[in-house]
């Protein structure tokens, strides 16, 4: 889509030093000590997220394409749009590619498939481990209960959801919240006029995919306010 508008020069600088947030905190994450952590990041690509798109991109872009910098962490991409579309890159372990895929991805009309989101999650976390999923959106059009009955197997095979909202919808937040519980997950809420609060919120994410519970103990200690509110919820 164009450029917004509201892509004034201060909220570039503000998003690029929300970006350098990310990366400088990104590089401190230790790996597990049991091999390469795997993580999943969904995102909600219907039309109602087009006004936020252009700091969304830029910050989980940035993420992507810094996955090596994590150490031990590899990414999948999964996000959905338009008419019952719903698609998933490979994991990549440096990020290669994940960028220029973003960057191509246009907001389309239609609801949400945050059901398709957590089956799938559920595949993969069958096929092997999964460190967490990662899901950033601003709504909820679905049955909950068969949302909540998803979640509930994900969380017998350990995949903890953190589920990241844009906006104050109550009814999303309540869904959102309900999804993180039953995973032994996280929710946060966050406004897309500060892209810092995102960045902070996935990288404490990608910290527990990558070092677990005791990677964000350390950030916890460390000040990090995301990681103690991640730390304060997960089971």
């Amino acid at each position: 889509m164009g450029e917004s508008t509201n892509n004034t020069p201060a909220k570039r600088a503000a998003q690029g030093g929300a970006i350098d947030a990310f990366l400088e905190k990104a590089q401190r994450v230790a790996p597990r000590a049991s091999g390469r952590g795997r993580l999943i990041f969904a995102l909600d690509a219907t039309m109602s997220r087009q006004p936020a798109w252009d700091m969304a991109q830029a910050i989980q872009g940035e993420m992507f394409a810094q996955t090596a910098a994590l150490g031990g962490l590899d990414v999948q991409l999964v996000y959905f749009r338009g008419f019952s579309e719903c698609r998933a890159s490979k994991f990549v372990s440096g990020g290669q590619g994940l960028r220029a895929l973003m960057a191509k991805i246009a907001c389309r009309g239609g609801r949400t498939q945050i059901g398709k989101v957590l089956r799938h999650a559920l595949d993969e976390a069958r096929a092997a481990p999964v460190g967490a999923l990662v899901f950033v959106g601003d709504a909820m059009e679905e049955d909950i209960d068969r949302l909540a009955a998803a979640a509930g197997e994900l969380g017998l095979l350990g995949v903890k959801a953190f589920m990241f909202q844009e906006g104050a919808d109550a009814a999303t937040q309540r869904a959102f919240r309900e999804i993180a519980r039953l995973t032994g997950g996280a929710y946060a809420g966050f406004d897309a006029g500060a892209p810092r609060r995102l960045a902070e919120l996935l990288a404490a994410a990608a910290a527990y995919a990558a070092g677990g519970r005791l990677e964000l103990e350390r950030r916890a200690r460390d000040g990090e306010a995301a990681a103690r509110l991640l730390l304060s919820q997960i089971g």
